[in-house]
């Protein structure tokens, strides 16, 4: 693995959470519904979209990579670092990024994954600015959960024994940061996509998909 540069004119680092884009390892939800091949193609969209948001953004980036860290990657700009996940679950592994990236000596990190269509530069720039004055940042996504976190110190509390994959995950972790007395804020709520609905709902949506992998509308 390459390790970040400290920037020159701050302490940012935005890390993002990736897999790698496998046929029915990526959007197992979506590809249930609409073919896992399709699904892949929807989930390369959002990826490409994520990279560029990334490459744009005033910060160090690293980008954490669910199975192995390839040649070539729409995510390995010059200056992107790259690493493995670790851990058991989801929680696990966003820890092990934070922590990686408190390690390296980094003030401010913000956590994005790449399921967001909408998210753009400018909400990465809210959420690093709020942590100037802020100790943690949420941004809301629609079904509960949230498109990006970031914080100025580790907080094993908000990741570790934790469940995921319901609707209360965002609540949840508020109720933890009230809990600790820990000052945060929120961004705008966004659209992820984890399933069909999620994907008729976002600006990615075409009829096409349906009839390429054999679904009806």
């Amino acid at each position: 693995m390459n390790m970040p540069n400290m920037p020159e004119n701050g302490n940012r680092l935005l890390a993002v959470l990736t897999r790698n884009p496998v046929p029915g390892r990526v959007k197992t939800r979506l590809g249930a519904a609409i073919g896992s091949e399709s699904a892949l193609q929807v989930y390369r969209t959002l990826r490409e979209h994520t990279a560029g948001v990334a490459r744009a953004c005033h910060a160090e980036k690293a980008v954490f990579y669910s199975d192995d860290i390839p040649g070539q990657d729409c995510f390995l700009a010059a200056g992107t670092s790259a690493f493995l996940q670790e851990g058991l679950d989801f929680g696990d592994r966003m820890h092990h990024t934070f922590t990686t990236g408190f390690s390296l000596g980094f003030r401010h990190v913000v956590l994005i994954g790449t399921d967001c269509p909408d998210i753009d530069p400018g909400i990465i720039e809210s959420a690093f600015r709020a942590l100037e004055n802020h100790d943690a940042v949420l941004g809301p996504a629609k079904d509960g959960g949230f498109y990006l976190i970031g914080l100025n110190s580790t907080h094993p509390e908000l990741f570790l024994e934790r469940s995921w994959s319901h609707g209360r995950v965002l609540q949840e972790s508020i109720d933890l940061l009230d809990n600790t007395g820990t000052s945060y804020t929120l961004l705008q709520e966004l659209q992820d996509i984890d399933t069909l609905e999620d994907l008729k709902q976002s600006r990615l949506w075409n009829p096409e998909i349906l009839k390429s992998s054999g679904g009806a509308a």
